[in-house]
Parts: C-alpha cells; sequence; structure tokens
C-alpha cells in the first residue's frame, strides 16, 4: 500500500538519523531501582522528584479513594463526573498556592498538557490577542499557542530586554506572556521577578508552566512561586501532579474569573472525562506529605544530591548545563554519540534517557539526569563515577 509505504519511509528515517524513539517496560513500582524488560537498573530517568509515586501513604490513600469512590468518574466535569474528591482537591490546592495570588481558585485537570491547552485556548481566543512564548518552552505550551490561534511572538531563552521591547511595541488587547518555571530539557529557572513585572507593566498575563518547580521549589513546596516570593493578580499558575506530587494531573490556579472563564470556554476541560475520583483523593495525601515536615525533610534531602551531584561530576569534554533544580542535563552532540554513552550507562546497571531532536536543538542531544529524594548519596556517588569514566573512554 502507498499509505503504508511513505509511512516506512518515515521510519527508515528516523533510524538513519538515530532519532527513533523506544518504550521500556518497567516491572515494578516507580523507584530509583527498577526492573526494566526483565533486568534491574538504578534510574536516574523519572521526575518523580520526592520519591512519592511509591510512597506507603499515597498508595494507601488511592486505595482507599478506589474503595470510596470506584474505579472512574463516568463522564465530564460540566456532566455528572464532578465528584467530592474533585472539588476537594481543587479547594485544597487553592490553598495551597493561594497566598500568591488574588481571589485564588484552581481547576484540575487529567493531564499538564490538557491544562496548558486550555489556559491558551481560553486567554487567547480573542481576534486581537498576542501570545510572547519563552523560546525553550514545553510543547503542550508551543501546541496550546498554536490552537489558540492568537499572533504569537517567540523571545529568546530569558531575554527580558527582547521581550520587554515585543511587549512595548504590541497592540493586543491580550497579551499573555507564557514560560516554563524550571525548563524541562536543561533545568534553570525562569527570571520570574523580571517578567512578571514587565506584565504589570504592559498589563499582560504571565502563564507559569511549574511542572518542574511544584513541590520541589519553596520553603513549603508551592513551587516557584513561593521560591520567588511572588503575588500578582496577573499570574496564571499549572503545576502538576504526576512529577512532585507523585501521581497524576494538573491544575490551573489563578484569579476566580479566570478560571470561570475556563470552565466556559476551555475545551479541554469541557470536552473530557474527568479523571478517577480516587486520584484526586490520593492527591490531598500528597499536598499534606509536600506542605508538612516530611515535605521539606525530602526537599533537604534532594539539594544534597543535587550539591553532591555537581561536585562529584567531573567532565572535561561534554558541557554540563548549569542548574540548581533536579534536572540536571549534560549536553553530548550527537545523537549516535548519546545513544552510545546511554547504552554504556545501560552496561553499568544505569538509566538515564538519552534525549534528541527536536525535544533538544540540532546538536545538542543530551542525557538527562533527573535526581529524586528516593535517591542515596551512594547511588549518585555510584552515577557520578561511571560517567567520568565514560566520558574519558
Amino acid at each position: 500500500m502507498k499509505l503504508i509505504d511513505a509511512i516506512e519511509r518515515q521510519l527508515r528515517q528516523f533510524d538513519e538519523q538515530s532519532l527513533t524513539r523506544e518504550r521500556r517496560v518497567v516491572d515494578t513500582p516507580c523507584k530509583p531501582r527498577l526492573t526494566v524488560n526483565g533486568r534491574p537498573l538504578l534510574a536516574f530517568a523519572s521526575n518523580d522528584y520526592l520519591g512519592l509515586a511509591a510512597h506507603p501513604r499515597v498508595v494507601e490513600a488511592l486505595r482507599e479513594g478506589a474503595d470510596l469512590y470506584g474505579a472512574g468518574s463516568g463522564a465530564s466535569h460540566l456532566i455528572s463526573g464532578h465528584s467530592v474528591a474533585h472539588q476537594r482537591l481543587e479547594e485544597r490546592l487553592a490553598g495551597f498556592v493561594g497566598p500568591h495570588l488574588e481571589s485564588p481558585r484552581t481547576l484540575g485537570f487529567c493531564t499538564g498538557y490538557m491544562a496548558n491547552l486550555a489556559i491558551l485556548t481560553a486567554l487567547g481566543a480573542d481576534g486581537d490577542a498576542q501570545i510572547f512564548s519563552e523560546s525553550l518552552n514545553h510543547a503542550s505550551l508551543i501546541d496550546g499557542a498554536r490552537l489558540a490561534r492568537a499572533a504569537v511572538k517567540v523571545y529568546p531563552h530569558a531575554d527580558l530586554a527582547a521581550l520587554g521591547a515585543m511587549l512595548a511595541a504590541s497592540n493586543a488587547t491580550a497579551k499573555l506572556v507564557v514560560t516554563d518555571s524550571v525548563f524541562s530539557m536543561d533545568g534553570d529557572i525562569a527570571p520570574l521577578p523580571e517578567l512578571l513585572a514587565l506584565c504589570e507593566q504592559h498589563d499582560a498575563w504571565l502563564v507559569i508552566d511549574d511542572a518542574h518547580g511544584f513541590g520541589v521549589l519553596g520553603a513549603h513546596g508551592r513551587g516557584a512561586l513561593e521560591h520567588f516570593n511572588l503575588r500578582s493578580p496577573n499570574i496564571v499558575y499549572m503545576g502538576t501532579l504526576g512529577k512532585a506530587a507523585g501521581v497524576g494531573g494538573a491544575f490551573v490556579a489563578a484569579h476566580a474569573k479566570v478560571i470561570e472563564l475556563m470552565i466556559q470556554r476551555g475545551r479541554p476541560y469541557i470536552y473530557t472525562t474527568a479523571a478517577p475520583p480516587a486520584l484526586a483523593h490520593a492527591l490531598l495525601t500528597s499536598i499534606d506529605i509536600i506542605g508538612g515536615d516530611e515535605g521539606a525533610s525530602r526537599r533537604a534531602h534532594l539539594q544534597s544530591l543535587i550539591a553532591a551531584f555537581d561536585e562529584q561530576v567531573d567532565l572535561k569534554h561534554w558541557q554540563r548545563v548549569p542548574s540548581s533544580t533536579a534536572i540536571q542535563a549534560i549536553v553530548i552532540g550527537t545523537n549516535e554519540e548519546v545513544l552510545r554513552i546511554g547504552a554504556g550507562l545501560h552496561g553499568h546497571g544505569l538509566w538515564v534517557p538519552a534525549i534528541r531532536p527536536p525535544t533538544v536543538p540540532e546538536g545538542t542531544a543530551r542525557l538527562r539526569v533527573t535526581l529524586s529524594a528516593a535517591h542515596t548519596h551512594e547511588e549518585v556517588a555510584q552515577l557520578a563515577a561511571v560517567l567520568n569514566d565514560l566520558e574519558r573512554t
């Protein structure tokens, strides 16, 4: 068939360029020590930054939630799928991040991807809207900007002068500055205080994707807003619940009027079956842990692991991307070379993802090391030693 032949040509191209993606089957719960395709591996691959995905209290809460609410929701939130568990979680999250917003309200989503699509298509639907998007933004923000059909301008990474000039030149009635907080493939943090100052100066929304900051940054794990002590009615905040929170889903927090607009106009919210209420019930326990003494202890341990990794990795040729977060990227260069190094790590019983274009720019294929509070100092030292050795071979 011609249609299948055309697809086969595309797949061969991926192979020839070392861009083929492969799935690995994990037989065990999400922890540093995994069984993958039947083989034990020490993983530095997940975004389970606080080690809550297999936490006994969270697992028990999920079991309890299934007993209380069953396995599924049965419909979208606006039909019959909005459970009391969903409502309690939204109220809990509004209280958790509320100190950084004005008239705070939250809205739950099945995924962060859907949340970002909903934000940008709801706020950017105005025919005269303009979106100012960070050049290293996550794919969900890029796709949300496309779906909004608003005019889009991309500003260079963390370039405040360029963004300021773009905002000053804009005559749009609705302006949205859109950025990751912690950049997922580099690990650095956006200059949010300066971005917020520009947004307030130019009467623009600041849309923050805090997928990799929520639960990890801030004294109480409230994310990038707490990390920088920000508060403003201009902020529209998205946090994910499948990374540091250990379960799944996402939420948007903003002024109550913004959330009401999203309920009325956010197609990814309106036309999607609600997540199982049992997940929301489990997440109440996750938030309790994140905001309590145990969460603080886990964040402190994670910071000590980040410092140890920084001290122990000694590279002469590969380029480490400066980062103070759990995401530690090591740029190797070519697709072929990063796959070779990834295989070398695998040979030593270590799993570190090899990230290639289009996720990162051409020529910057990299290892993406992610550290978790569930790792030990001995495990981090093992990884650092193998990386140092592989670079010299």
